[in-house]
């Protein structure tokens, strides 16, 4: 048997070792059209690469998928997380969790899992195509024509198709051709630009828990933020764009976010804490006594903000004072102007419809012998190692060729 995997990264990878190891006397041969072989691979987690998130619950790990999480659910109960720790530490390849429950091998170092890959595919003897695009699928009698962009034509009797995400519908189209329907793609996982909001000077400071809402949707997320040079980024707002890839795509990239600095403190609470400060610290300046579990450099600026004196006293403060100061606290208005890709993480939402795929085998429903794996799919999750977890998820039950 003849099996093809195009598409040299992560699920196309496991997708070749998972079919040699189940079907072992079959050929396996991967095409790569590039030079590069897991290009996403080298690049994840600043080159340290983010294997996969420590959450072994399959319904929780589900959840952090805002396309595909239903069917995500069912793969996860073939093969799991706690497979893939299994898997790269059978190979040698030991892998630590950080407080966030993000999984990293324990060199710090990507290529320490590019090399296992690429070791794996060779001791079972998978062939690997660099430079070598594959432009179209026709069916033959018992199998498919892969024809090459140099005009080769490859036969094979199964294929596997893995790959990746394509900004544009036209990255998809001979897919389309196939008959298969493409969710359009839109940027999934970015971080939130603007121009005009003077917060940016605050670059590199961080707040540990907010909620941020966008406002005139429903789109709603908690988690810390980063303030950066460009505008506003860590994982509320990344959260926020992947949940919301396609309202704000429609908005054009161009809405108002309300933040809640305070994320876990409801309004009373924050009012209980600013009458006891009024009480208790009549004399004290209010720039040298914050009160909350925020930096003091945020804590200046939004003073500031609602143009309090830098000499203010809490004695001083007053109602209308006060009720500024709870406003800007949970209902901070912020500006955003477009979006930039968060670091080298290019992530889309949409591809080959999940309503076209048998996710028990990976197998297209509208073409035999024809499976997917991987972000070809309109699969995508948040940041933290999830993108890689439904990759090696994917690519594992495809090579199964069931």
């Amino acid at each position: 048997m003849e099996i093809a995997i195009i598409g040299g990264g992560a699920a196309g990878f496991f997708a070749a070792i998972s079919a040699k190891q189940h079907h072992p006397d079959a050929s396996v041969t991967l095409y790569e059209k590039s030079g590069k072989l897991l290009s996403k691979v080298k690049v994840s987690g600043g080159g340290r690469c983010n294997v996969t998130h420590a959450c072994f619950n399959v319904s929780q790990l589900a959840r952090f998928y805002p396309r595909g999480s239903k069917q995500l659910k069912k793969a996860f109960g073939t093969f799991s997380t706690q497979d893939t720790v299994n898997w790269f530490e059978n190979r040698g390849v030991k892998l630590k969790t950080e407080p966030d429950n993000r999984m990293f091998p324990v060199t710090d170092s990507s290529q320490t899992i590019i090399d296992c890959l690429i070791r794996e595919a060779g001791t079972l003897g998978v062939k690997i195509k660099q430079n070598f695009q594959i432009l179209s699928i026709r069916p033959d009698a018992g199998g498919y024509n892969l024809e090459s962009k140099d005009g080769q034509i490859i036969t094979a009797g199964k294929v596997i198709i893995t790959t990746g995400g394509s900004p544009k519908p036209e990255g998809f189209e001979w897919l389309k051709q196939l008959g298969h329907t493409i969710e359009h793609p839109v940027p999934s996982l970015f971080t939130f630009n603007m121009p005009q909001e003077p917060i940016k000077k605050l670059m590199g400071l961080s707040v540990s828990h907010t909620a941020v809402r966008v406002q005139g949707t429903k789109l709603k997320e908690e988690g810390p933020l980063l303030i950066t040079h460009w505008g506003m980024s860590g994982p509320a707002i990344l959260k926020l764009s992947a949940y919301g890839a396609r309202v704000l795509n429609q908005l054009d990239y161009n809405f108002k976010v309300q933040v809640n600095w305070l994320g876990n403190l409801t309004e009373a609470e924050i009012q209980q804490v600013l009458s006891e400060q009024a009480t208790n610290y009549t004399r004290k300046k209010m720039l040298n006594a914050n009160p909350f579990d925020i930096p003091n450099r945020l804590w200046d600026f939004l003073l500031a903000k609602i143009d309090l004196r830098e000499d203010i006293t809490w004695g001083e403060l007053g109602k209308k004072g006060h009720n500024k100061l709870v406003n800007i606290l949970i209902n901070d208005i912020y500006e955003v102007s477009g979006k930039t890709t968060f670091k080298e993480e290019f992530v889309t939402c949409g591809g080959v419809s999940l309503q076209d795929v048998d996710f028990s085998t990976m197998q297209s429903r509208k073409m035999p012998a024809i499976y997917f794996a991987g972000e070809v799919l309109d699969i995508d999750g948040v940041t933290g190692g999830f993108n890689f977890q439904a990759a090696w998820t994917t690519g594992y039950i495809a090579g199964q060729l069931k």
